[in-house]
């Protein structure tokens, strides 16, 4: 198999701003990030029912952060190789489109979306606005979505599409969707120390869970009017996160898959979740500069050390659901390379190349 190389854009030093997260070895954004998309490029797709039809949600989260990157360093050669990589979603026969509707399905027309957001191609915003408005098909008691089952993990399938509809289109009634649905599942599912449980009868802070949350209140943040009624209490609820992980965070720059539990494995794949969270919120001026500065500059340092030469991240856990044992979670198996954790490593890579350019 041809193996893609990148030539990525030189990032130049300049002065530090107070929204700015300057990372101790900036060089390594864009030595471990072109290991890591070179992967993605390379690789089978990770479809579901056994390769026979859609695109994995995991798959569709590290291509959003693939594409991210190659934009923010304007790069359009190897922005091209990602979009002909997606190019199925043009083609209502190909393996990659699945039209159940399922929280996990809708979630990934944030590929197209953001096909179009860096290249302005109309048919990638259709295709994108066709999850966006059926997740909304069957609208439930208090405006939620039909596909809301209360998994913390949903907060980012449904808030990340209908932010990204958002950023598309510039109709705030997508921007609604994503506070309202969020603010409903803070409500519900955030406990007193500013963690949240898996889901209401599964009482753990599951590491990649906690991770999702995260990751949606930082990805609504980052666009949510400001007059938007639900916008005080997501930003609220996500301060009392962030300072909450603060002090989860382990020796070495990651934190736990129980993120509670001082014995427990430390886990990339929520690690590198909560560093973006974190970076967004010091890059929108959300969070302290120097505190948070520095977890993420710590949390970046760690992951990068976890990336093996093929451009894979080591000690992701894999998928999981919901279970009543502490036990359940804290024997999951360890992976390298899954896309759970490739994907916010992207993530993390792409917020950080604004500041180290």
């Amino acid at each position: 198999m041809k193996i893609w190389h990148f030539s990525l854009m030189v990032f130049l030093a300049g002065s530090v701003s107070a929204k700015e997260i300057r990372i101790s070895n900036p060089e390594s954004i864009r030595e471990y990030s072109a290991l890591v998309i070179n992967n993605l490029i390379n690789r089978d797709y990770m479809l579901y029912n056994k390769g026979k039809g859609g695109l994995h949600y995991a798959e569709a989260c590290a291509a959003l952060g693939a594409l991210r990157f190659c934009q923010i360093i304007d790069n359009p050669s190897h922005l091209k190789l990602l979009v002909d990589r997606y190019a199925g979603f043009l083609d209502e026969s190909s393996k990659m489109i699945d039209r159940y509707p399922h929280v996990d399905n809708n979630v990934r027309g944030i590929v197209p979306f953001q096909i179009y957001l860096a290249n302005g191609d109309e048919r990638y915003k259709a295709v994108g606005l066709s999850y966006a408005d059926s997740q909304w098909d069957q609208e439930i008691e208090n405006g939620l979505t039909s596909q809301t089952r209360w998994w913390i993990d949903d907060m980012y399938m449904v808030g990340s599409l209908q932010m990204q509809a958002y950023r598309a289109t510039g109709d705030v009634k997508y921007a609604d969707r994503a506070a309202r649905q969020i603010h409903a599942y803070i409500d519900r599912l955030q406990q007193p120390n500013g963690l949240f449980f898996h889901g209401p009868k599964f009482k753990y802070h599951w590491g990649r869970g906690n991770g999702w949350v995260a990751v949606s209140m930082a990805e609504i943040l980052k666009d949510l009017p400001e007059n938007n009624g639900h916008r005080n209490a997501i930003l609220k609820s996500y301060r009392i996160m962030m300072a909450a992980l603060l002090n989860y965070q382990s020796e070495n720059g990651l934190w736990r898959q129980l993120i509670d539990d001082q014995y427990s494995w430390t886990e990339t794949s929520c690690s590198a979740m909560f560093a973006y969270a974190m970076a967004v919120g010091v890059e929108k001026d959300l969070l302290d500069h120097d505190e948070y500065a520095t977890a993420v500059d710590k949390a970046w340092q760690a992951l990068c050390a976890h990336i093996n030469r093929d451009g894979r991240i080591r000690d992701v856990c894999i998928g999981t659901g919901q279970t009543d044992d502490a036990e359940f979670y804290l024997n999951r198996s360890r992976v390298t390379g899954d896309f759970h954790g490739q994907a916010p490593f992207l993530w993390l890579a792409a917020e950080l190349a604004q500041d180290n350019k």
